[in-house]
């Protein structure tokens, strides 16, 4: 059994122990908390510095930081600019004549070939026309046989009126000797046109070409026997002069009728794979629109001595309807055209600049546009790389430099320098920066 002394020393103990223990866990909570204030009083500074240097963010003064973008540039130049409406046209034959005999006979001979070009009245069939010509000769001699009766009744005629005037017969011999000489130069008249029509059978068993223009395949030949109006014996189609069917959108119907009253402006047609290109005028404009299609159709005409347009053919026509006088025209590459509308970058003091314009016509590779002025420096190659402020580096084409990428073109677009160090102590600043 313990004695009160000993219980008294060893809850002195106790109490000792105790003391010991809040004094050891006071020290670690001290030290814990000494770090602490010292991360807090350095960790601002880290964080504005880290905020302030990633490579090509923007800096307090709006520029983005980070190397030279490499761009090419072009000059907006100023110059009139032509407006034409493209399209794409069919060539079509001036006229496609169906030769046809007016007679049923047989034809006796050809006179041409396949393929040939003829020429206006040139004989092209001889058909079989004795029956023509004995037709001639039946109505000359009823035409002889008139003639002699009415100059028989004339002298009758004449007597009559002496013994008239004598007294030894009545005016009603000579009324009626009269009414047949009138008979007779009626009948005169009937004969002469059975003549007339006799001789235009006969000369329709010569036909001859009603139109210049090129022969297609003969039908029939020497031997055939033909029906009136019913057998084509041969086409003829023109192409010289030549025309051109295109048709273009219903937009544009008033620039056509301009060109039209113009006197006709002119129209190019170009051939397809180098056929070649050719000139023409506007001939005809339609006087309705297709209420199919929105389009109106349109016809030149071009001359074709060579023969080089050929029917049916296709071509891709141009109209020049007007010209924009004094016109601001860059590359339609250089347009990019954005969300709010089209711009481009413009570089000023080698930087980039964004400047909005307006494509008022675009024609081939170029585009009229508003909102720059003319001798501005575009950027044409490299604007995909581009945000505004961004520092340019104008590409320059160096005759020696057999190929992209070489040595002197890649110091120039990263580091600004002639060789491939500079490059990359160029591009490890950025590094450094962000770190």
């Amino acid at each position: 059994m313990a004695t009160p002394a000993g219980v008294a020393s060893n809850s002195a103990a106790h109490i000792a122990f105790l003391a010991i223990s809040l004094g050891v866990l006071g020290g670690c909570f001290g030290k814990a908390d000494a770090p602490g204030a010292a991360a807090n009083t350095s960790a601002p500074a880290p964080a504005s510095a880290t905020a302030s240097s990633p490579a090509g963010s923007s800096s307090p003064s709006g520029q983005i930081k980070g190397p030279p973008v490499s761009v090419s540039i072009v000059a907006a130049q100023k110059r009139d600019f032509p407006v034409m409406l493209q399209a794409t046209g069919t060539i079509s034959p001036m006229s496609v004549v169906e030769v046809r005999s007016q007679l049923s006979s047989v034809i006796t001979k050809v006179h041409f070939k396949e393929g040939q070009s003829v020429k206006k009245g040139e004989p092209l069939f001889t058909l079989d026309a004795r029956t023509e010509e004995a037709n001639v000769s039946k109505a000359t001699g009823q035409l002889a046989k008139d003639a002699a009766a009415l100059a028989d009744a004339k002298r009758l005629l004449a007597r009559n009126k002496e013994l008239l005037a004598q007294g030894f017969i009545s005016q009603g011999v000579v009324d009626t000797v009269q009414s047949q000489v009138d008979g007779l130069n009626a009948q005169l008249v009937t004969d002469q046109a059975g003549v007339q029509a006799a001789k235009v059978a006969l000369s329709n068993a010569r036909i001859i070409a009603p139109s210049a223009g090129r022969v297609g395949a003969v039908n029939v030949f020497a031997g055939s026997t033909v029906q009136a109006g019913v057998t084509t014996l041969v086409t003829i189609t023109q192409l010289d002069p030549i025309a051109v069917l295109f048709n273009l959108p219903q937009r544009n119907l008033p620039d056509a009728l301009s060109a039209l009253n113009e006197g006709g402006k002119e129209v190019s047609a170009t051939l397809p794979d180098g056929g070649g290109a050719f000139s023409g005028r506007l001939q005809f404009v339609d006087n309705a629109v297709d209420p199919n299609s929105g389009t109106v159709k349109v016809k030149a005409v071009f001359k074709n001595a060579e023969g080089k347009l050929w029917p049916s053919a296709f071509v891709n026509v141009s109209l020049k309807t007007q010209t924009l006088k004094d016109a601001v025209v860059i590359p339609q590459a250089a347009v990019i055209q954005g969300a709010r509308g089209s711009l481009v970058y413009a570089v000023v003091d080698g930087k980039a600049v964004i400047r909005p314009v307006q494509v008022q016509y675009a024609q081939g590779l170029d585009a009229a546009v508003s909102g720059i002025e003319a001798g501005e420096s575009i950027v044409l190659d490299g604007r995909q790389n581009l945000r505004p402020g961004a520092t340019v580096q104008v590409k320059t084409r160096d005759p020696s430099d057999k190929a992209p990428g070489g040595s002197r073109g890649e110091g120039g677009g990263a580091g600004g320098g002639g060789s491939g160090k500079p490059k990359n102590k160029g591009a490890s600043a950025p590094r450094a920066e962000a770190l």
